[in-house]
């Protein structure tokens, strides 16, 4: 396709031509391929200000398009279905159903609040630069923006190809398109995705897209992995790979799954919450201690002590160790009484993940376990002879982790505990024998209380 180039004022060679700002010698003039008024040895922004740099390519499709407001309804048409999903537009080909994985679910959910969040703030970009326009170069602005298969709605087809548009209007409408696409997809991973800290290059985020199409790849074809997410979490905030883990920080803050600062019951159990820490200088991931669980020692439930000896609510933090060649581990710190006992993190994370979730039952398990004698129990708590039940209501979330981090992960369910209904079935219990050969279940009660 032809280059676009866009008329406008001049500048200088060597000087950045930035929207209402004056030029800075670190960041090249508008001009040739350059686009935007990112810094040219890249910088980290937030989806929102990931916008104003961006800007010239918009008012570049104003100028030369000759775009009224009117024009802009077919605009907003069209980048509302490229990123929804189940249009003919998308760019996301994400089907999802009854059977689809949680990982694809949650994914899912978030690039449907994500998309209409960035399509909103695309529009009134373009409302507000159609009355105050930035200036561009005398130029050209040359962009030779690469197709990467995005349709366009017959409408917003008609506008930048057919009508007033040509092979400028659509070079230019074509990259921006694309880096709302990769913007999206770069945010999919992080709960508190505008707070996210992503790596922006001198291309914008086209730098992500090795990382995003294995990414999306693995999603769209299997069940993906949380490692998976992870990395490609990792690499559009630093730009790097690294091992395979459960979480990562990076320069100014941390990357870990959302559950550690959400109840158990309701948080996601893929997602990871960006948490600013200006005390992290350097990149590390956070590994299990174990990458192999079933290697474990277990110990069985029925050997605990029964929740008639329980000596109430238990306290808990996370603690971590030192970096060791990029890695580092986590622990939950539980203790009662002067006495300490430790969960690993990566396992705990990796119960959540794993466990099933169930309404309050009929009736309460008779003999559940206590919470404390599982924390302390050698090794994963199980079963094989049916099921069982260890009790933590009224323990605080990141204890219920813990035990999550405690519990042979097979065949694990947590759900909230029905007092009233345990009261009057009299609380009791209900075994279903196995053969012998595989884990029981076993269920972890919680209070009510962290449904909410």
């Amino acid at each position: 396709m032809p280059r676009a180039s866009i008329p406008g004022t001049p500048t200088t060679p060597g000087t950045l031509a930035v929207p209402g700002a004056p030029a800075t010698p670190d960041r090249p003039a508008l001009g040739g391929s350059r686009w935007n008024t990112f810094p040219a040895a890249g910088t980290t922004l937030t989806a929102r200000e990931f916008f104003t740099p961006t800007e010239p390519l918009l008012q570049g499709i104003i100028d030369d398009n000759a775009l009224t407001s009117a024009d802009i309804a077919v605009l907003d048409g069209q980048i509302r279905a490229t990123l929804a999903l189940g249009t003919r537009e998308t760019s996301l080909p994400l089907h999802l159903g009854p059977d689809s994985a949680s990982a694809a679910r949650e994914l899912g959910a978030q690039a449907e609040t994500i998309g209409r969040e960035l399509a909103s703030w695309s529009t009134e970009t373009l409302e507000r630069l159609l009355t105050d326009p930035v200036p561009l170069p005398a130029g050209p602005l040359v962009v030779r923006s690469h197709c990467y298969g995005h349709l366009l709605t017959p409408p917003a087809a008609d506008l930048l190809l057919g009508r007033r548009g040509g092979p400028v209007s659509m070079q230019l409408y074509n990259e921006w398109l694309h880096q709302l696409v990769l913007l999206r997809d770069a945010l999919l991973p992080f709960t508190n995705w505008q707070d996210a800290p992503l790596l922006i290059t001198p291309t914008g985020l086209r730098h992500t897209e090795p990382a995003r199409d294995a990414f999306l790849t693995e999603l769209l074809v299997r069940q993906i992995r949380h490692t998976s997410i992870v990395a490609f979490a990792r690499n559009v905030v630093t730009g790097t790979s690294g091992p395979a883990g459960y979480g990562f920080e990076a320069s100014g803050g941390t990357a870990l799954p959302a559950v550690l600062d959400q109840p158990p019951l309701t948080a996601p159990r893929h997602l990871l919450t960006w948490r600013p820490d200006p005390s992290v200088g350097e990149a590390a991931t956070y590994v299990a201690e174990v990458q192999d669980y079933y290697a474990a020692p277990r110990t069985l439930v029925e050997d605990l002590s029964p929740v008639t000896t329980a000596s109430g609510s238990l306290a808990a933090r996370p603690v971590t160790t030192p970096v060791v060649e990029g890695t580092r581990t986590a622990r939950i710190e539980v203790t009662h009484e002067g006495t300490t006992a430790h969960v690993d993190l990566g396992q705990a994370l990796r119960g959540h993940r794993f466990a099933h979730r169930e309404s309050p039952a009929a009736a309460d398990a008779s003999d559940a376990a206590d919470a404390w004698s599982a924390l302390r129990a050698p090794g994963l708590v199980w079963t094989q002879s049916g099921d069982a039940t260890v009790d933590a209501t009224a323990q605080e979330d990141l204890v219920v982790l813990a035990l999550l981090g405690r519990l042979y992960p097979e065949n694990l369910t947590l759900r909230p505990a029905d007092h009233a209904t345990a009261r009057s079935a009299g609380r009791s219990a209900a075994r279903t024998p196995t053969d012998g050969t595989g884990p029981g279940r076993l269920t972890l009660l919680v209070d009510p209380a962290q449904a909410h």
